[in-house]
């Protein structure tokens, strides 16, 4: 890897049923992931993805990029706008592309991670610090 290193972009599909199964496996039962009535009651424009799924599938995205999970040594980023899921079979896409950004004498590789739905960016200030292999 060198800076300047474009990684393919890689599409996650999230659907209703997904958020139903990551509520499970987290525990976050939030009705603003489920209900439409309540995610538009707080000025949401529908049902949301978990900040946390969106943020897993960017990561996943790195993970595979770079050779798996234990080449990740660290991964941040904050949320930048909500990942809508529409109530259809079809749900709604989130594209992960990735760029090297710098290459530390310690031998870490930033990775700058872009997260988009509907052309939007949904996470800010992505970067993964991996293990160069």
């Amino acid at each position: 890897m060198q800076p300047g290193t474009e990684f393919p972009a890689q599409t996650f599909r999230v659907t209703r049923a997904d958020l139903v199964r990551y509520a499970g496996a987290s525990g976050d039962f939030n009705p603003i992931h489920w209900s439409d009535r309540q995610a538009t009651t707080v000025g949401l424009p529908g049902v949301i993805a978990h900040g946390m799924l969106t943020m897993g599938l960017a990561a996943q995205a790195v993970a595979r990029w770079v050779g798996g999970t234990g080449s990740i040594a660290e991964f941040s980023t904050r949320f930048a706008n909500p990942v809508v899921v529409p109530d259809d079979d079809k749900g709604t896409e989130i594209v992960v592309i990735g760029v090297v950004k710098k290459i530390f004498d310690d031998g870490l590789v930033q990775i700058d991670v872009t997260a988009t739905c509907q052309g939007e960016k949904v996470l800010g200030a992505a970067k993964a610090l991996v293990r160069n292999q």
